[in-house]
């Protein structure tokens, strides 16, 4: 009786350290993308959320399907030629560059009735249909889009973007964020919700933005949000955000290390329940 009790003991014990191999792909824009391009960020970071979280938990392998500037719509009129893999957990972070974009968030009946990819409701519909036939039993997890501040491209300064204290065609970054967050509910899936639960906010996307005081032409740096309106030339202008500017991205929009780190604790957060 004892011997058996100590096998079965000896038993539960390996079951409980033998953790089962799972593939995670993980579907989004730039902020996915960079988590194998730091060179793109002028390796101002130096891992993405995805390493972050495989680092805590090895049993899980990822593929990046990031891709740079990419909307929902974007992701739902390539779907098939993205040829996304069978996989046991998907995660969905997109919504920034649809805002941006200036692409109708549309209704939760655009979602039910699979109006198409020309709202994010319907593009999440063509997503998630596309997954669940993928495999029917995956963990699925929807990441709403960060707060974002005044965008300038490192790599390219004419490529630049006011932040979301103001919206974009009639609507607010929050409007999306707030969309994604209903779509979880309604499909009962589980939701990081970056713009509301993070800690991230217009305040400390940076330290500073670095820009010439209309006044007199010398170089100030300005906290948010007096660097609202305070003009920038990318033609002639340096990069707004000198290295000791990084706080919440490094970018205005990107996320910094910091960042990364958060928003692997908050899925590690889903995926270790």
């Amino acid at each position: 009786m004892k011997k058996t009790f100590f096998l079965l003991v000896i038993g539960l014990l390996i079951g409980a350290c033998t953790q089962e191999e799972l593939k995670w792909v993980a579907i989004g824009d730039s902020i996915t993308y960079l988590n194998e391009h730091a060179d793109e960020a002028g390796n101002l970071i130096t891992k993405g959320y995805m390493t972050r979280v495989t680092e805590k938990m090895p049993n899980i392998h990822y593929v990046n399907s990031g891709y740079n500037g990419w909307t929902s719509g974007g992701i739902a009129d390539k779907i098939v030629s993205l040829k996304l893999e069978k996989a046991d957990i998907y995660s969905v972070f997109l919504g920034t560059n649809d805002w941006w974009q200036g692409r109708p968030i549309g209704t939760l009946d655009d979602y039910k009735n699979g109006t198409g990819s020309g709202s994010l409701f319907g593009a999440y519909r063509i997503i998630l249909d596309t997954l669940k036939a993928l495999n029917g039993s995956a963990r699925i997890i929807l990441i709403t889009p960060m707060q974002r501040g005044d965008f300038v491209y490192l790599l390219d300064m004419k490529n630049n973007a006011y932040g979301s204290y103001r919206d974009k065609n009639g609507q607010s970054l929050s409007q999306f964020a707030d969309a994604i967050v209903s779509l979880g509910e309604y499909e009962k899936l589980e939701v990081v919700d970056l713009y509301h639960e993070s800690g991230m906010n217009l305040e400390n996307m940076v330290k500073y933005k670095r820009l010439r005081d209309p006044a007199t032409g010398e170089y100030k740096n300005y906290s948010y949000p007096d660097y609202i309106d305070v003009p920038f030339n990318p033609e002639t202008d340096e990069f707004p955000y000198p290295t000791d500017a990084i706080d919440m991205t490094y970018d205005g929009l990107h996320p910094s290390d910091k960042v990364y780190e958060i928003i692997a604790t908050m899925i590690l957060a889903i995926l270790q329940k």
